[in-house]
C-alpha cells in the first residue's frame, strides 16, 4: 500500500517515509489512512477507532456539523456522511431526515457525532434532547443508536457516560 510518500512494510505493518513531507502532507496522509481504516465493511472493535477518525475529520472545523456512521447488524460500516451543517455554535438536526437516511442506507444501527467548534465538548441540554428524539424515532424502525460522540478539545461519548 502506498499513500503519498509512504510505503507499508507488509512484514512489520509499519509505514516508511520515502521522501520529505510537509505538515499539511502529513495531515492529509493521516486522513487518507484513517479513511482506509473506516472503509465500507470495516468492523468497529473499539470506540478509539471511531473517535480517532471523527477527531481528525471534525475537530478543526469552524462550523458545527452533524455526522452519522451507518452500520449493519454486525457493526460493519455501511456508509458515513455529514447530514447537517450549521453555524459556529449550532446545527439544526431533523429526526425525520435521519429516519429517511437510515432507511435508504438499510442500517441496523448508527453512531451519531457532531463537533463543538468552541472546543468545549460537554453535551448541552439541546444535545441531550435531540439524541433522545433521534433514539425514539429510530426505535420505531428497529434501529439502535449505539453512541453520540461530541468532538471538541476532548471527546465526549454519550454511551460511556450512560446517556444512551
Amino acid at each position: 500500500m502506498t499513500i503519498s510518500n509512504l510505503k507499508l512494510n507488509e512484514e512489520t505493518g509499519k509505514y516508511i517515509i520515502t521522501s520529505e513531507l510537509s505538515s499539511d502532507e502529513i495531515i492529509e496522509t493521516a486522513k487518507k489512512l484513517l479513511n482506509n481504516r473506516l472503509r465500507r465493511g470495516a468492523i468497529f472493535n473499539s470506540p478509539t477507532q471511531v473517535t480517532d477518525y471523527l477527531e481528525v475529520h471534525l475537530k478543526e472545523l469552524e462550523h458545527e456539523v452533524f455526522y452519522m456512521l451507518y452500520l449493519d447488524n454486525q457493526n460493519r460500516l455501511i456508509d458515513k456522511e455529514i447530514l447537517f451543517t450549521g453555524t459556529i455554535n449550532a446545527a439544526s438536526v431533523y429526526p425525520r431526515e435521519i429516519v429517511k437516511s437510515v432507511l435508504k442506507k438499510n442500517a441496523a444501527s448508527v453512531i451519531l457525532a457532531h463537533n463543538h467548534p468552541s472546543g468545549i465538548a460537554e453535551p448541552s441540554q439541546a444535545d441531550k434532547l435531540i439524541t433522545t428524539k433521534i433514539q425514539h424515532a429510530l426505535n420505531h424502525i428497529d434501529v439502535n443508536v449505539l453512541d453520540h460522540i461530541i468532538i471538541g478539545e476532548n471527546t465526549v461519548s454519550f454511551a460511556e457516560r450512560g446517556l444512551i
